[in-house]
């Protein structure tokens, strides 16, 4: 099995945009604004994200810049993640710096483990040192994906784990 991770470009095509059609669009508090959108819509939401990730300052008093990647096995598109450049007080509180999604076929294969772990590495780049993801109590999955990759729970609350993720 061939795993690997690529991030977003403009000119992504059809193959990411069907695999986006497949993540839900809100899914245990991930957001995939994507799903649903026409092909055209989908280019033009390329282009957004791509500009998110080259912001450098927050956007509505909370929208911190974010950068967004693909993970592919044996090159077929199966899970879309986000890292989040910083925090604010919104995104410390409901969101944190990292967001993950495996399409529903590709599930219970271990691919958002490897998923996480290459988001990590990739956070060295967008100088991050430390990682919050908020996970949602029910979703004893991601749990599993953020403790097998080093995650601390800080705490929980409001029916959220808070766990950092310091890299290593």
């Amino acid at each position: 099995m061939s795993i690997e991770i690529k991030k977003l470009s403009i000119d992504d095509g059809e193959d990411i945009y069907q695999m986006l059609q497949s993540v839900p669009a809100n899914e245990n508090g991930f957001i995939n604004s994507a799903n649903g959108k026409s092909y055209e819509e989908y280019k033009e939401w390329l282009v957004g994200a791509m500009e998110n990730s080259l912001q450098e300052r927050v956007i509505d008093g909370w929208k911190a810049p974010q950068t967004t990647y693909w993970l592919y096995e044996n090159g077929k598109p199966v899970g879309y993640g986000k890292i989040r450049h910083f925090l604010t007080d919104k995104l410390l509180a409901d969101g944190g710096n990292v967001g993950y999604a495996i399409i529903p076929s590709a599930r219970n294969r271990g691919l958002g483990k490897a998923f996480l772990k290459l988001l990590i590495a990739e956070s060295e780049w967008l100088g991050v040192e430390r990682l919050l993801l908020t996970i949602r109590e029910e979703n004893k999955a991601s749990l599993a994906v953020a403790l097998a990759n080093g995650g601390v729970v800080e705490k929980v609350e409001a029916g959220k784990y808070y766990i950092w993720i310091h890299r290593k």
